[in-house]
């Protein structure tokens, strides 16, 4: 079995999203000790975002590629390879202006391949990806769940369930880390929340 941990945050070890997504990923090793674990860390410096160039490589066929071409599709093969490898898929976002950060999009617009990940069809687009597991852990400064006002503001759970779902991955599960910013006591309530949603998707994993 493989787990993949996508991390984003723009804090790097001092992200609360990547710690409680670490959590998750201790957790669930231990219930799997003979597992692989790959991390892939998503930095402006480490995920360049598509750019016409990019676009136009993957798109040319490999044998037409110039060395250039080649480069910047190898670069974009190697983080399909990897969610194709993957079993399951632990994705650490916080949220940034009620979405998703910017090099989380940019690490789907570079997954998200026809012909590769998601194919069109005569009855419309289909997914490549189908049997693979993914859960995703937030970290929101406020409170966007459940029956809170602020709930259509987010556009984050609902965007990756999408994509996610466009690429064949239907079986995604949210742990939302909330309340962040409101207080010490609120964000020490919203990390044993996170806790909590996690012991109770892992329990039923290890059985």
């Amino acid at each position: 079995m493989t787990l993949l941990l996508v991390t984003s945050s723009l804090f790097g070890e001092a992200s609360q999203t990547r710690q409680i997504a670490r959590e998750f990923v201790d957790t669930w090793h231990r219930n799997n000790p003979g597992a692989l674990v790959v991390e892939r860390d998503l930095r402006p410096d480490t995920m360049p975002h598509l750019t016409q160039a990019t676009l136009g490589a993957v798109m040319t066929p490999a044998d037409n590629r110039t060395p250039e071409q080649a480069e910047l599709a190898a670069f974009a093969d190697s983080l399909i390879a990897e969610v194709e490898a993957a079993d399951t898929i632990v994705l650490a976002a916080p949220m940034y202006n009620f979405t998703i950060p910017t090099t989380l999009k940019a690490w789907l617009d570079h997954i998200a391949r026809a012909g590769r990940t998601f194919r069109y069809t005569a009855t419309g687009p289909q997914g490549l990806l189908a049997g693979k597991k993914v859960f995703v852990v937030t970290g929101r400064g406020g409170f966007y769940s459940g029956d809170s006002p602020a709930k259509a503001l987010d556009f984050q759970e609902p965007y990756l369930r999408a994509i996610l779902g466009f690429i064949g991955i239907t079986e995604v599960s949210f742990v939302h880390v909330e309340g962040l910013n409101i207080s010490k006591e609120e964000a020490e309530k919203g990390r044993m929340r996170a806790r909590q949603a996690i012991a109770s998707l892992i329990q039923p994993l290890a059985a």
